[in-house]
């Protein structure tokens, strides 16, 4: 990389920067007190400022770029992330982690806690540790609120630069190359200081990540072993890796860590299951061709541990099944599900190969004899609501979908279930209200209201549903007025 490698730097200074869960601040151990970098970026932009910011800029990416809302790798995801969470310190927001179909390995965070991970990171890595260690160093830029200090330093130096580079982000989110070009534009005038900030956000991220990994109990040299794989790549590619085009690796940051991670207790840890599971489920159902579920991958694990054995049986399995051979796809499930009646992983693709053959009553079956209903999993009520729906009985896929919509109001696949059921009913002010709530978290607020004012005129004047409707209404009118600030960045 030459010094004017500005196009990347400054996108990741501000895509890969923000996130947090709602866990209370704790004080730094001594060994997390890094030297002070000049500000605590309270005066640019507040706690407030920051989530308000999240939610606009959440609800473009859920437009915009082809996140995977699959509620199986969604809930890994989020886990996993959180068990770092709760051992990182200087925590202020929520933290919320998205995946996003994309054969590029990187990731990034941005403004309210949200950190997102392209689905090549499962093909890249090569235990959990490796993965948590990315998720890790994303934290660490969120918790020494790296985004903010760049707005500060920026508004001192170019106040006006950051207007533009605010309406580049979604450009970036899109559209790498293009967003690229847009922020390089924006920040002509003040390459070299951002890309120094940058490096120094990056180093930084690393110590503060590698200590966080640790003591949530990963393998510290995990983080090394995985940059030293990117850099590997890059040394006998013609285009480096996406990661380290957002994310600079001098020999500097990679030494550094590689020193760190010796001098820490080593965890020789196993990844979970679930672990494997996610990586043969993201490769084999949302990866490109020549991307996805290799025959190599699945034959090494047979040969593995017993958690990488079950692994090897489910990745075949889902490669039937997205074949559409489903009796191969059962044959290989329906022993495994013998054995671990609750396992989600198995019901959830057990569903989807009873559904592909028009079995929805089967799948009901098993789903209540897990207790899907009354269970707090929310792949588990996905799973029966869409059963129910694939079964002709809405009635009953509404009952579970009220109660989970309103424990999940961020998750587009339950009001879209809603949607479906309602419809199915003949309900259509509440299929109009489903849908609404799915458009607004998409950013269509003008389409939402729309939707709703809607379902209002069609119940009558005076009602509770017609007063919900209405004040629903309100609500998002109040966030389109809050939102323009930053629609008309």
């Amino acid at each position: 990389m030459t010094t004017r490698l500005t196009k990347t730097a400054i996108a990741f200074l501000l895509l890969g920067t923000l996130s947090s869960t709602a866990v209370a601040p704790v004080s730094a151990e001594t060994q997390d007190q890094l030297p002070d970098m000049g500000t605590t970026a309270g005066g640019t932009l507040s706690i407030g400022q920051e989530l308000a910011m999240g939610d606009f800029y959440v609800r473009q990416l859920r437009a915009s770029t082809p996140l995977i809302n699959d509620p199986l790798l969604n809930t890994y995801i989020n886990q996993l992330g959180n068990r770092l969470v709760a051992s990182a310190y200087s925590v202020r927001t929520p933290f919320h982690f998205f995946l996003v179909r994309n054969d590029e390995i990187n990731a990034f965070a941005f403004f309210g806690g949200n950190v997102v991970l392209h689905s090549a990171l499962f093909r890249e890595t090569d235990n959990e540790s490796q993965l948590a260690s990315v998720l890790a160093h994303e934290i660490s830029h969120v918790t020494q609120r790296h985004l903010a200090r760049a707005m500060e330093d920026q508004q001192r130096n170019a106040p006006l630069t950051w207007v533009g580079a605010l309406g580049s982000i979604l450009l970036a989110m899109a559209n790498p190359t293009m967003g690229m070009a847009a922020l390089s534009g924006t920040m002509a005038g003040t390459q070299q200081g951002m890309i120094s900030f940058t490096q120094s956000n990056e180093q930084e991220a690393d110590r503060i990540g590698i200590q966080v990994l640790q003591r949530a109990g990963f393998d510290p040299e995990a983080m090394p072993s995985f940059l030293q794989k990117l850099a590997d790549q890059a040394r006998y590619a013609s285009k480096p890796p996406e990661m380290l085009l957002t994310h600079p690796l001098p020999d500097s940051r990679l030494s550094d860590a590689r020193n760190r991670a010796n001098q820490m207790p080593r965890h020789i840890t196993q990844s979970t299951e679930d672990y494997y599971m996610a990586k043969v489920r993201a490769l084999g159902m949302y990866s490109s061709v020549g991307y996805g579920l290799r025959e190599d991958l699945l034959d090494s694990y047979a040969k593995g541990n017993v958690r990488q054995q079950i692994a090897a049986k489910y990745g075949r399995a889902i490669l039937f099944y997205e074949a559409k051979k489903y009796d191969s796809a059962r044959n290989i499930i329906a022993p495994l599900l013998a054995k671990d009646s609750n396992n989600v992983w198995f019901l959830d693709l057990m569903t989807d190969i009873d559904l592909g053959q028009k079995r929805a009553s089967q799948a009901i079956a098993r789903l209540q004899a897990a207790n899907a209903a009354q269970s707090n999993n929310p792949v588990l009520q996905l799973n029966l609501a869409n059963a129910y729906v694939e079964g002709n009985q809405p009635a009953q896929a509404s009952k579970i979908l009220n109660r989970y919509t309103f424990a999940h109001p961020d998750d587009p696949n339950g009001w879209d279930l809603l949607a479906q059921a309602s419809a199915a009913q003949g309900l259509r002010d509440e299929e109009l209200s489903a849908r609404a709530e799915s458009l607004a978290l998409a950013g269509r607020l003008d389409q939402s209201i729309s939707l709703l004012s809607n379902a209002s005129s069609l119940q009558k004047l005076g009602s509770l549903k017609q007063a919900r409707y209405d004040a629903r209404i309100d609500q998002l009118r109040q966030l389109q007025q809050r939102f323009r600030q930053y629609q008309r960045s």
